[in-house]
């Protein structure tokens, strides 16, 4: 796999590289490669969302009007165990009773954890495909299922980003982060976001002796992402591909200290996303050695997360210049760093 310098692209492109072999299963049914691909990918791209959605905030404090400050922010999501492989229970890949050709372990195991996109199989786990050639009677095909990043990346999703934030006056802050279309030889991707926090303290008429701030963000983040398969798939066709498209929405709730230098923020909130990923292209899926078909656009699967998160988190301003770092809790526990730099 090609290595590039963006931090962002490597959670992506190490996922997908390893998916293109989820092509291979279509030698045994659509259906079945779908089912595969779904419990394979899901963890990633739930992971993924998660990832997305750290550091909207560093402070329960909105900017005053006219008030700025520009970021460059990492984030990477923690999977764990459970993340990390699924039980394929081989029953579920002959339940189609139109379909004429048999799916089992090479071993004969009933059923077997295998790796998701961000496990790894410690040694090759193989399936067999039973079918009747026309001309040469009955024939097997063996597969070896795709593994994934394991500890590749020390079981982290990471993401990166430029952000932007602007103070409206009367407690409101415009936020806003990007990746810039990057366009490689096998990988296009790019990411944009939007928020919009609201500071509830601000119409109290105490606020400013107040120790705390509380202040409320909503924030929607898309990802866009394709993976040119082609050079790399074991199956002949053209145009193909693994293309992802993710949009997520946070609702979070925030306090934070009022202090000159360091202060202490924390907030609890919900992760709503989908995320969608289609495996787009012709395939010709051979049926022996003298009979193909071929599959187009062989299918789409999606995921979703639905998860309450907790932050906490701290900053450090000196003057124009400010640091600050954060963990989250939920279904993938998260952190994320920031270098900000802004005015007032």
């Amino acid at each position: 796999m090609k290595k590039f310098p963006l931090f962002m692209l490597l959670c992506l492109v190490t996922m997908t590289s390893k998916a293109q072999d989820i092509d291979a299963l279509l030698a045994a049914g659509v259906d079945n490669a779908e089912r595969f691909a779904q419990d394979y990918l899901e963890p990633g791209t739930n992971g993924l969302m998660h990832s997305m959605n750290g550091n909207w905030f560093n402070s329960a404090v909105a900017k005053p009007l006219g008030g700025f400050e520009i970021s460059i922010i990492a984030n990477a999501a923690q999977s764990n165990d459970s993340h990390q492989s699924f039980l394929m229970n081989i029953a579920d890949y002959n339940s189609n009773p139109d379909q004429d050709f048999t799916v089992e372990f090479e071993d004969l195991a009933n059923s077997k954890l295998v790796a998701t996109a961000l496990g790894e199989n410690e040694s090759d786990i193989n399936i067999i495909v039973t079918y009747d050639d026309p001309i040469l009677g009955e024939q097997q095909e063996t597969i070896t299922l795709p593994s994934g990043i394991g500890e590749s990346t020390a079981n982290l999703l990471p993401t990166a980003y430029l952000q932007g934030a602007l103070g409206l006056g009367s407690g409101i802050e415009l936020k806003g982060r990007f990746v810039p279309k990057i366009n490689t030889e096998d990988v296009d991707l790019s990411m944009y976001g939007a928020g919009l926090q609201v500071e509830f303290t601000q119409i109290i008429p105490a606020a400013k002796v107040l120790p705390v701030a509380i202040s409320g963000l909503v924030a929607y983040t898309h990802l866009d992402g394709s993976y040119d398969l082609t050079e790399s798939s074991n199956i002949d066709g053209e145009n193909q591909r693994l293309e992802n498209n993710t949009n997520t929405w946070l609702f979070q709730l925030i306090a934070s200290t009022k202090m000159p230098i360091i202060n202490f923020y924390g907030g609890l909130g919900m992760i709503k996303g989908t995320s969608e990923s289609d495996m787009l292209g012709s395939y010709e899926v051979q049926s022996g050695p003298f009979f193909s078909e071929t599959v187009v656009d062989p299918f789409s699967i999606s995921s979703e997360v639905a998860a309450v998160r907790g932050t906490i988190g701290t900053k450090l301003k000196l003057g124009f210049f400010r640091l600050n770092a954060e963990y989250h809790v939920s279904e993938f526990d998260s952190f994320s760093v920031g270098v900000n730099f802004g005015f007032r």
